[in-house]
């Protein structure tokens, strides 16, 4: 997952800020295509904690074909080029937070 800037988005009738895409791959046909699934997420405050997480805003999914489905050969390509596709700009490397310990 990647870091990027805000963007505004739709969801449950309301705007809100996704920061975060997630993407995998749906379907690749090993030869001249690949259909990826991506998120837009938002990050989310457990109630009375400081702990946060991602959740989905926006599902949607894509199709690399030709030169670009030539050309991909690492992870990060196909974030840039969902990204670009997408309009969006990636900041850096999604880390996720850690859950908070149980209170005893």
């Amino acid at each position: 997952m990647k870091t990027i800037e805000s963007v505004q988005v739709w969801y449950n009738g309301a705007e809100t800020s996704a920061t975060v895409l997630s993407a995998m791959v749906q379907n690749d046909n090993l030869q001249s295509s690949a259909m990826f699934q991506y998120q837009l997420m938002t990050e989310v405050s457990m109630p009375g904690s400081d702990y946060s997480y991602p959740m989905p805003v926006v599902t949607n999914s894509l199709t690399m074909s030709g030169q670009d489905y030539l050309d991909w050969d690492t992870n990060d390509y196909a974030y840039n080029w969902i990204a670009a596709q997408l309009n969006l700009t990636i900041t850096g490397e999604y880390i996720p937070p850690v859950p908070p310990s149980p209170t005893v």
